[in-house]
């Protein structure tokens, strides 16, 4: 019986390391071990209903930082498509008070709470949707090295979503996520596009011609649903299957 009993915690041990993820592929993105600053976390932010946030609140969850901006046309409807699918997975697994999504602007000028709570009505967004003032959010990607500039909207210029009009600028930004553990360390970050090959309607009408290129071959460096939820499967030290 004693054989038997260790061979079985044995086998156990095994099995339960298996399971554990982990770290996330050079090929979608750089592991990192960062402290947030105190004068990071407490930078106040709004979400989309207009209530003050900031990162020190979620301390204790693991959280997937997101850059996007909800005039994006060529990949920010696409990554949203990927979060809806890896919130569906983190719920489904019983993790949504574990874990949290942030997407958080780069364009304070048009992201304001009224437009980010149209977004999450447009996209089915259930997660926080964070802007503030065009100070406070440069202090915040500049921390994590996010890089967005204001440029020229092409022309023809593309129509904006919510008001029907022609977008009179765009924004250059980087795309991928942050990932922070539950200390608000910093522990990885990913870069480049998403790949998920399908969208919801919803979000494909925002995407314009490179948006759907973008869609059907977003190329080298990209990071994928499955990818993002291993990251996170890594720092809570089990895996988070893809329920989709």
């Amino acid at each position: 019986m004693l054989a038997l009993g260790l061979i079985t915690w044995y086998v156990a041990g095994v099995v339960g390391r298996s399971n554990t993820p982990g770290p996330p592929s050079p090929t979608v993105g750089n592991e990192v071990n960062a402290h947030v600053s105190p004068s990071i976390a407490t930078l106040s932010l709004q979400n989309q209903d207009g209530k003050p946030v900031d990162l020190e609140q979620f301390k204790g969850r693991v959280v997937l930082l997101v850059p996007f901006l909800t005039s994006c046309q060529e990949e920010c409807p696409i990554t949203t498509a990927a979060l809806l699918v890896i919130e569906r997975a983190i719920a489904h697994d019983g993790l949504s008070k574990k874990v949290v999504i942030l997407e958080v602007t780069m364009d304070p000028g048009r992201d304001t709470p009224a437009r980010m709570k149209a977004y999450e009505r447009l996209t089915g967004s259930t997660w926080p949707l964070l802007t503030g003032s065009p100070a406070t959010l440069a202090a915040l990607w500049r921390h994590f090295g996010i890089y967005y500039q204001k440029v020229a909207e092409g022309s023809p210029p593309g129509i904006d979503w919510q008001t029907l009009r022609p977008y009179t600028y765009d924004v250059d930004h980087s795309d991928g996520f942050v990932l922070l553990d539950t200390h608000l360390h910093e522990r990885f970050i990913a870069g480049g596009m998403t790949a998920i090959g399908q969208i919801p309607p919803s979000l494909q009408k925002l995407l314009d011609n490179q948006g759907r290129a973008n869609l059907q071959s977003p190329g080298a460096g990209t990071w994928t649903v499955t990818d993002a939820l291993n990251a996170i499967g890594w720092l809570m030290g089990r895996s988070v299957p893809n329920s989709a």
